[in-house]
């Protein structure tokens, strides 16, 4: 099994306070889980298991095989905080499970048949006290780091709008099925027993303004990036979320041009 924290593809990256790195310990990894497990499951009612309950801490067994993205901030009693996370996973450490979590709500053949270099983005989430745009950079800033040292070609994921109703998200579905979806050569499909049709409303009836506005932080961070739809959104009600499954080809992805695309606001998941 490959070790994420045996390797450092770039130095932190500061900013006043606050810093980007990869996780660079078993007890960092840990700590951001309980970040993970205070936003997903107490903030936005994900469903907790027995174990993660005991220990507070939101974990799989994709965990061991990602590297973690950190944003810390320096306090002003010198101690340091983790504010924001990520998770990591190329396609050659998804290899050793043979799968991908995005596998597990739809069918990512095309893009697991893609030539180049892939990756996976998964588990974002800020800290209620820091949702703030810097924040949002520096995660940006170190994902195209990331991205430039591993010669990532694509990357892609399940982007959440938070809570488990289609009503209530229909203006922002309708919206990306209709003006960002992706084109068939590529394009990923909700599996067939959590399919949910995306086209809950014409086209001509969507302000693009007003669809745009309608998406969570990540969401628009991504398609600022040229980011894509799949087909079809999938109600996960263990996590409380609304996902659809994002594609990003990364050749605009740089360190500090990646910062410009990152969201004006912050949400718990981006």
């Amino acid at each position: 099994m490959t070790n994420p924290l045996a390797k450092t593809p770039f130095a932190p990256i500061e900013q006043g306070p606050l810093c980007v790195r990869l996780a660079e310990s078993p007890a960092e990894i840990e700590t951001a889980q309980r970040l993970r497990y205070e936003i997903f499951c107490n903030e936005i009612g994900a469903k907790a298991s027995p174990q993660m309950q005991a220990e507070q801490r939101d974990f799989d067994q994709f965990d061991p095989l990602c590297d973690h993205l950190l944003v810390l901030h320096t306090g002003e009693d010198g101690i340091q905080n983790i504010v924001g996370t990520y998770r990591l996973l190329l396609a050659k450490n998804a290899a050793t499970l043979g799968r991908f979590y995005t596998d597990g709500e739809y069918d990512i053949s095309l893009i697991k048949q893609h030539g180049g270099n892939v990756m996976e983005l998964g588990r974002s989430c800020v800290h209620r006290d820091f949702r703030i745009r810097p924040v949002m950079q520096l995660l940006w800033r170190g994902i195209g780091a990331y991205v430039n040292h591993h010669k990532v070609d694509l990357m892609f994921g399940c982007a959440s709008f938070p809570g488990a109703n289609v009503e209530e998200r229909k203006l922002g579905l309708a919206y990306l099925h209709h003006y960002h979806r992706m084109t068939p050569d590529l394009c990923p499909r909700a599996l067939p027993q959590f399919y949910v049709d995306m086209d809950l409303m014409p086209k001509e009836s969507i302000s693009e303004k007003e669809g745009f506005h309608s998406l969570p932080p990540l969401l628009k961070g991504y398609l600022r990036l040229g980011g894509v739809i799949g087909d079809g959104a999938v109600l996960d009600y263990d996590y409380n979320t609304t996902d659809v499954c994002i594609i990003v080809k990364t050749d605009k992805i740089g360190d500090r041009h990646a910062a410009k695309f990152a969201p004006r606001e912050a949400g718990p998941i981006g």
